[in-house]
């Protein structure tokens, strides 16, 4: 039985009418509005009509006000201005990371300014500023930014990620009609997606949660875009950071990042790019879930509940929306995968020991911090699990793991381990001395998410139930025989419960601070509370697999199955952290509530001074080329491009030398008109500095970085790794694939 015609055009006409409603809320052309009372400032009082009042008393000159840093895409922009002055030295300035790029000097016989400006490239920190010049009265009334073409195109990007939707839609049904889906497919896909939606739907309001490290993870997205756009990739600076000297990335895992950077390169907002990237983290978290337990178990009900129960966690929802960590949320999308691929290498089905390559793989590629604690779990089970895996000739799995794990990841492993041992980085700050202090109280565990507290973790209710389910089958239940599994998870509820101990204050993290080892240890994991993350794992495997199986809690199956669910979803229900329910300001409002925050106004993108050279401070970057000698040397030219640069020069003295305003790190490389390599030596603050030849002529310097010999031969290890994996699962399922394609095809 196919579908009608009649069917497809009411389908068709459905489709178009969402787009048409889709492409009325277009905000991306709107302008961006700021009355005074909206404005960052320093001094003045608002009158009545919300405008900011500056007058002669403040005994101030210089910025006095300004509107939030905005990441806008290059392009040409109107600024208007209304405003009222009796000073004749009122200024109104366009700053771009700590730079000035434009200023007008106001009329004071006017009340109105308006001037187009363009931006050659992308702004990260673009603000605009108002200078008062300490005379008379200065009213700032009203400032506006309005794009000539659009600020972001994300009603575009919706309504294609809708079109390609209902195509798939049409495409599925269109497959069930010809050979239908089973059921129990169909009602899985459905709790996956129904489960990550929900997941979601705190984002899908207009703005953006702030959280304590979002603005870094904004920023190295925004910066993996330039590095893509100066032909980088893998992208191991980030070009147009800190002012444009360049910043390390390869320190920080940011595979699945790329996908914000591509959708950043198609101009859609840093704001809708980044909860992409987080619909995604949640997506995976549920399939990653969903294969891990059924991989273990044969109830369907053990794996729903492990999909909803670990997706809507309660820590993941603490990195995603108080912490803004979107290292660690994306790890633990891969934690499940990582559980039951050690439990498969070493007890359970051997042949599927490439769930441990996925998990690992996925986390190596997320926080670096994460595969750490991975680390440390598989080398304490194969340590429990000795005697098995020596005997079953399990090390031959274990070792195909870490093999094929290695190989993948080749091209990132790398460049990180180069640059780790090789360069000299700034890393103080990635140790946190006051490790004890963030220890959790334990009366907290029971309780949901709450974002009015910054520093709030807890296990939930729903996994308090599963580590009770634990206990009571491990004590109460009589066990004819014990299998592989069930030592499995006692040896996961012990781990567990020990990993939730060393997040209290009832463990002694204070007095093992005052050993200096033990010291090293903590503070370079940090936080106590990242030990929630496989905590939680583990007593979400105790909890959902052993509930089918315990006798004294059968008649409650039910029951406990639909609690622990419920009690779950008020995870959700506390998640908005504030009373503004409408996505208007007011009914004369010129865009949303997020109009500005999808432009990461108010929350901005930061480089910390981890992974910068040593001593380099934001205070002493510069953006243009410095001299040894203004004298004898003078710049005819300097041109930047992402990390290439050109600079045309004249220097008659020996000795002499030039400063690029670009870090030094390994992989750069300096030539001169002739193609021949210049010697590149450590300049003040870290910089490029080059030694000139002083002979009088005009002579050019080329500077790029890479490529590096031994990380293209990483990443050519790594392609042919994965190539050779997809050539072989073509080759053993080129049949299915056959079919599958004939049958969309139709």
């Amino acid at each position: 039985m196919k579908m009608s015609m009649k069917t497809k055009v009411i389908y068709a006409i459905s489709v178009c009418c969402i787009v048409f409603f889709l492409w009325l809320g277009n905000e991306g052309d709107n302008p961006l509005v700021y009355v005074g009372s909206e404005l960052q400032y320093s001094v003045g009082v608002f009158n009545p009509e919300l405008a900011l009042v500056i007058r002669e008393s403040v005994s101030r000159t210089g910025t006095v006000a300004g509107t939030p840093a905005l990441v806008m895409n290059k392009g040409t922009y109107t600024i208007d201005f209304d405003y009222e002055t009796d000073g004749s030295n009122n200024v109104i300035e366009l700053w771009e990371q700590g730079a000035k790029v434009a200023g007008w000097t106001l009329d004071s016989e006017q009340t109105h300014f308006t001037k187009d400006f363009t931006l050659a490239k992308d702004a990260k920190e673009l603000a605009v500023r108002f200078n008062y010049g300490g005379e008379d009265s200065f009213i700032i009334k009203k400032v506006s930014l309005t794009p000539k073409t659009l600020f972001y195109t994300d009603t575009y990007f919706i309504i294609v990620v809708f079109l390609l939707t209902a195509l798939a839609v049409y495409m599925l049904h269109q497959k069930h009609l010809e050979a239908p889906l089973s059921r129990e497919k169909l009602t899985d896909a459905c709790i996956i997606l129904g489960v990550t939606l929900l997941a979601m739907s705190p984002m899908f309001s207009t703005y953006l949660y702030d959280g304590d490290d979002l603005c870094y993870h904004l920023a190295r997205m925004e910066g993996l875009k330039d590095g893509i756009l100066d032909g980088q990739i893998p992208v191991n600076i980030l070009p147009d950071a800190l002012k444009g000297n360049g910043y390390l990335n390869a320190m920080y895992p940011y595979l699945f990042l790329y996908v914000g950077a591509f959708l950043r390169i198609c101009r859609v907002s840093i704001g809708l790019s980044y909860k992409t990237v987080v619909f995604l983290a949640n997506l995976g978290s549920a399939v990653c879930a969903y294969y891990a337990f059924k991989s273990l178990s044969k109830s369907r009900r053990t794996v729903i509940l492990a999909v909803v129960l670990y997706t809507l966690m309660p820590y993941r929802f603490t990195n995603i929306f108080s912490r803004g960590d979107l290292g660690e949320t994306l790890a633990l999308t891969f934690w499940p995968l990582v559980v039951a691929g050690v439990y498969h290498v070493m007890l359970g089905d051997r042949k599927k020991w490439p769930f441990l390559v996925i998990g690992f793989s996925g986390i190596l590629q997320s926080h670096i911090l994460s595969v750490t604690f991975v680390m440390g779990f598989c080398v304490i089970a194969c340590v429990v699990f000795a005697v098995n895996v020596w005997k079953d000739r399990r090390y031959i799995e274990i070792g195909k793991a870490a093999g094929m794990t290695i190989l993948l990841n080749l091209w990132f492993l790398v460049p990180f381990l180069y640059y780790y041992f090789k360069e000299d980085l700034g890393t103080d700050v990635l140790r946190w001395s006051g490790y004890f202090e963030q220890s959790i109280n334990p009366s907290n565990m029971a309780q949901t998410i709450s974002l009015y507290n910054k520093q709030y973790f807890s296990l939930g209710l729903p996994l308090l139930g599963c580590l009770g389910i634990g206990i009571i089958y491990l004590i109460c239940d009589k066990k004819e025989k014990k299998t592989g599994l069930d030592s499995y998870l006692i040896f996961l509820l012990v781990l567990g419960c020990i990993l939730v101990y060393m997040t209290t204050g009832y463990f002694p993290s204070l007095e093992m601070s005052r050993n200096g080892f033990l010291n090293s240890i903590m503070t370079m994991l940090q936080f106590p509370w990242r030990f929630l993350g496989p905590a939680c794992t583990c007593l979400l495997f105790v909890g959902a697999l052993w509930l089918p199986k315990s006798e004294i809690l059968k008649p409650y199956r039910n029951l406990i199955f639909a609690l622990l669910i419920g009690l779950n979803l008020l995870t959700l229900q506390t998640v908005p952290t504030d009373n503004i329910h409408m996505p208007y300001d007011d009914v004369t409002a010129t865009a949303s509530k997020g109009h500005d925050s999808k432009m990461a106004a108010n929350i901005g993108i930061f480089y910390p001074h981890e992974w910068r050279l040593n001593g380099v401070d934001d205070e002493k970057l510069t953006t243009s080329v410095i001299v040894s000698d203004l004298n004898h040397v003078t710049i005819l030219d300097y041109q930047k491009e992402g990390t290439k640069t050109k600079t045309t020069y004249v220097c008659d003295e020996a000795g002499t030398y030039l400063e690029l305003p670009i870090l030094n790190y390994s992989g750069y490389r300096a030539y001169d008109e002739n193609r021949q390599r210049l010697e590149i030596v450590e300049g003040a603050q870290q910089r490029i500095r080059i030694i000139l030849p002083g002979d009088g002529k005009e002579h050019t310097i080329y500077v790029r970085f890479g490529p590096v010999a031994g990380f293209i031969a990483a990443d050519i290890i790594s392609a042919l790794t994965l190539a050779g994996i997809a050539y072989l699962y073509l080759i053993r399922h080129k049949e299915k694939l056959q079919q599958m394609i004939k049958a969309l095809c139709k």
